[in-house]
């Protein structure tokens, strides 16, 4: 894939501004898209140091960005999927994710994204402004992951919420099975994560990574084999929960790519990854009340408590 590399020195008349805005002032021929790929994947740097799009500059110090080209199949088409609707108004959309369901059209994926869902209930109504593959996403949940997302219908709701995410005035709080029973009744992982240097489909914690923030708080225990916890993340990286909890020892149950192995537990039905996301709070784009949305646990995760339960009583 080409890149290009860029770079500027900040400015007196810059200094304490955020990296994205710099970046998007002097590179106006630099598309965001393009620009927030590089964020995601660590390659924009402050002095050699990677940093994310909020990062204040400081006058005299060198950004730096390794912008790659981006590429994109062709726009997916409106496919009659059922959706399980949780909220909706000519602004924004918010859904209950299955599981198995891909948020939006990438490599080797089919024409059965939640993407390709939306554009059918919507009639084609979602926000063109980011990426032409991903219309109205403004965040994503991993294809095991179910529960609440917000998506948005027009562009005023596009950079609404992504500000929102930015600026970190939502709340997310999230399910997760784990394997084992944690020594604390809650806990504070501020561990940076990035890309496993060996595997490269995998995110580790890693030093110079992104800088990541996930509370946690014990719920239930099963025995001395599995608990279920409550996850609030203050940051968005990729693979995030599964990353820290693995990290502390307490990988996701159903998460062999983070550490989880089938025979460390009694049988149980599911296969998945078992985090569900609960609760997402934001702001409504248009009157900027903050709105609550709750997904309960599907089928399957209660399916896998109740099993849970029953082998401790056995």
């Amino acid at each position: 894939m080409d890149s290009r590399k860029i770079e500027y020195v900040v400015p007196d008349e810059l200094s304490g501004e955020r990296a994205d805005k710099v970046f998007a002032s002097a590179f106006q021929d630099v598309s965001r898209a393009r620009l927030q790929k590089a964020f995601d994947l660590g390659q924009v740097c402050f002095n050699g140091v990677v940093i994310e799009k909020r990062f204040k500059v400081q006058t005299g110090g060198t950004l730096t960005a390794t912008l790659l080209e981006l590429e994109h199949g062709k726009p997916p088409v409106a496919v009659e999927i059922p959706l399980d609707v949780i909220f909706e108004d000519e602004h924004i959309i918010v859904i209950n994710k299955a599981s198995g369901m891909v948020t939006h059209p990438g490599s080797g994926t089919g024409a059965d994204t939640l993407v390709h869902a939306l554009l059918h209930h919507c009639k084609g109504g979602l926000s063109a402004v980011g990426m032409p593959d991903r219309p109205g996403i403004v965040h994503r949940l991993d294809k095991d992951t179910s529960g609440v997302m917000v998506v948005a219908k027009t562009d005023l709701a596009y950079y609404s919420l992504t500000n929102a995410f930015s600026e970190r005035l939502t709340k997310k709080y999230y399910l997760a099975f784990v394997l084992g029973v944690p020594k604390l009744q809650s806990g504070s992982i501020k561990e940076a994560i990035g890309r496993h240097p060996t595997h490269r489909t995998r995110m580790a914690v890693q030093p110079n990574g992104r800088n990541a923030h996930t509370d946690w708080k014990f719920l239930e225990s099963f025995g001395d084999q599995a608990s279920l916890i409550e996850c609030l993340i203050h940051t968005g990286r990729t693979h995030q929960i599964r990353v820290h909890m693995s990290h502390i020892g307490l990988p996701l149950l159903g998460d062999t790519l983070y550490g989880f192995k089938p025979k460390q537990i009694s049988a149980i039905s599911t296969k998945r990854v078992c985090l569900h996301a609960r609760i997402l709070s934001v702001p409504h784009p248009k009157s900027n009340e903050v709105m609550t949305f709750e997904a309960d646990l599907p089928e399957e995760l209660k399916m896998l408590q109740a099993e849970l339960k029953n082998s401790v009583k056995n």
